[in-house]
């Protein structure tokens, strides 16, 4: 058992050990590294536009300007309501006075409040429309449809259409990449939501822009997964730490950085809409410059596309290759990982089945806290800009601590640490009293800060927990299964209008107990990348199996460089 365990370590890190030669950082690896995290920009302002696109400002019911009432009549004739959040009286978005009791008062010369007790009179809802309050946003979807009071229900169903896209384009993307390549599905897919998002300008509907907002979200999880995989399988295994932790997602944040800004100067949707598509197209060039990945298409039994690649990145680094690259034992690697795998084989066996199903509940748990936290900036106290600005900085220190801990910490005490410490601030967040909102919006961030880092963190422990015949399958598929949460991420906040505290609590319970739950993921630290099925860890009670370690020769090398053999 022992013999067979260690040959299918050692057909695992025969990729890595065929492609030494090219070394950690050389030019090739430079050029992959940068062009491929720039293709995650758009992704941090695609998916947040709604934050602006779909913000509902202040309003009122329309009081017809031809309506001959006196100003006290006209200033008063909207009824008073208690506020849930603040507990002022404001006036209703949703009803006002019957107009055509208002105007007899008006007309007789009484007064509202003197001569007539305004309890008294009958109201109406708003029948010939809102006015908006114009000081923040020219329009937005819920301005230009009335997406307020009885069809109110449609805000956070837009936001939810826009997941249950990103949940179709994680059960399609993932395969069609394990399939037909990981460079084709990133390109098509940006194009996609690209076009798509350019189309949405014109949407003469609310139905209609949901149709197409649902299309933008497939492709924009769709080329996120394939760049992630892609970049995990072809750079070297120093990189692929950086570039799984901190690039992938300080690329991402400085694209959301970048979305208050434009919003900022274009206050209509449409507008704001036109400004976020144009930098898509600058995309097309890199088709030209992004190669495909060896190692699939070493899975794939395309030995010589792979040999290709990986002689190209040599000339490119001034590196000689060797005459033979891959030896034949990785060649008759290709028997077994050229089987046509699908989402079925996450479930197929104990061990795999146990690793997907709790890999799926806390990504789920991470989609709703990181959504929920994120489209709520527009709830907060203060400027929706700099607050929107704000949750996305602090995503800054969150993916840079991501990259430390997985640099130098257990996977599963980095992930299972970040999501208690992002339920603990989300939970201290009701104990606040009102008049300290500052205090309760830093609380805030600390918890989306917390929850930022372990997504970020769990998306690069996925990609090492699962073989490389099923890595974008899997990514996929986590990804999928998170997009439940992500659904009801808009929900939560709507149930801002019955408590605030209520979110908030939910969210910190669910986050804590998803990082109790994570400490049953099997460990990856230190250990190399799979490529096929039976190279995988176990999860605890699945497998009596001991995991490969590394001889004693392999560790005291490590030890000395103070490296891991695969994420350094």
């Amino acid at each position: 058992m022992q013999k067979e365990q260690k040959a299918n370590t050692n057909n695992m890190t025969d990729y890595e050990v065929a492609t030494a030669f090219l070394g950690e950082w050389g030019l090739f690896q430079q050029h992959v590294f940068f062009l491929l995290c720039l293709t995650f920009i758009p992704n941090g302002f695609t998916g947040m536009s709604i934050v602006f696109v779909a913000d509902t400002p202040p309003h009122r019911c329309v009081i017809p300007a031809n309506l001959n009432l006196t100003a006290a009549w006209r200033n008063r004739s909207i009824p008073l309501e208690l506020d849930s959040n603040s507990g002022a009286l404001v006036p209703s978005k949703c009803s006002r006075y019957k107009l055509g009791d208002v105007l007899s008062f008006s007309d007789r010369g009484f007064l509202p409040g003197v001569d007539v007790n305004m309890s008294n009179v009958p109201t109406e809802s708003c029948l010939d429309g809102w006015e908006y309050d114009q000081n923040v946003y020219i329009s937005t979807i819920i301005t230009e449809w009335d997406l307020v009071c009885d069809d109110r229900w449609k805000n956070p169903l837009t936001s939810s259409i826009f997941f249950c896209g990103v949940l179709t384009g994680s059960f399609i993307s993932g395969q069609l990449s394990d399939r037909y390549g990981r460079k084709i599905v990133l390109f098509v897919t940006m194009a996609v939501q690209t076009v798509f998002t350019f189309i949405m300008v014109f949407a003469p509907s609310w139905p209609m822009f949901c149709a197409l907002f649902f299309i933008v979200g497939m492709g924009q999880i769709s080329n996120y997964v394939a760049a992630f995989v892609l970049g995990t399988e072809i750079l070297s295994p120093k990189v692929r730490t950086i570039y799984s932790t901190a690039g992938v997602s300080l690329f991402f944040a400085a694209g959301y950085m970048l979305l208050p800004l434009f919003a900022y100067f274009l206050r209509d949707w449409r507008m704001l809409l036109l400004g976020l598509t144009l930098p898509g197209f600058l995309y097309v060039p890199l088709w030209w410059f992004i190669p495909e990945s060896p190692r699939w298409l070493l899975s794939q039994g395309r030995v010589e596309e792979a040999e290709a690649i990986v002689r190209f990145a040599a000339k490119k680094n001034k590196i000689k290759p060797p005459p033979v690259i891959f030896s034949p034992s990785q060649k008759d690697l290709q028997c077994e990982t050229s089987k046509a795998l699908n989402i079925c084989d996450l479930l197929r066996s104990p061990n795999i089945r146990w690793i997907s199903l709790t890999l799926w509940l806390v990504w789920n748990t991470l989609t709703i806290a990181y959504f929920a936290l994120s489209l709520n900036t527009a709830n907060l106290h203060g400027n929706a800009y700099f607050n929107c600005f704000v949750s996305a900085l602090v995503e800054i220190p969150a993916y840079t601590l991501s990259w430390v801990m997985f640099r130098w910490w257990s996977r599963r005490w980095s992930l299972s640490s970040t999501l208690f410490m992002g339920g603990l601030f989300l939970l201290f967040v009701q104990l606040i009293p009102a008049n300290l909102v500052y205090l309760s919006i830093t609380l805030e961030m600390m918890g989306k800060c917390a929850v930022t880092t372990a997504f970020a963190i769990v998306y690069a422990y996925t990609a090492e927990l699962y073989p490389t015949v099923l890595r974008n399958t899997a990514l996929g598929a986590c990804s999928m299964a998170s997009r439940i949460g992500s659904i009801i991420a808009p929900y939560f906040i709507y149930l801002r209008s019955y408590s605030v505290s209520l979110p908030y609590i939910l969210m910190g319970s669910i986050t804590i107990t998803s990082g109790l739950l994570s400490l049953l993921l099997p460990e990856s630290y230190g250990m190399p990348l799979p490529d096929t099925i039976t190279h995988m860890q176990h999860f605890p009670g699945c497998c009596k199996k001991t995991p490969y370690k590394l001889t004693h020769t392999e560790e005291k090398e490590k030890v000395a460089e103070g490296k891991s053999p695969v994420f350094p």
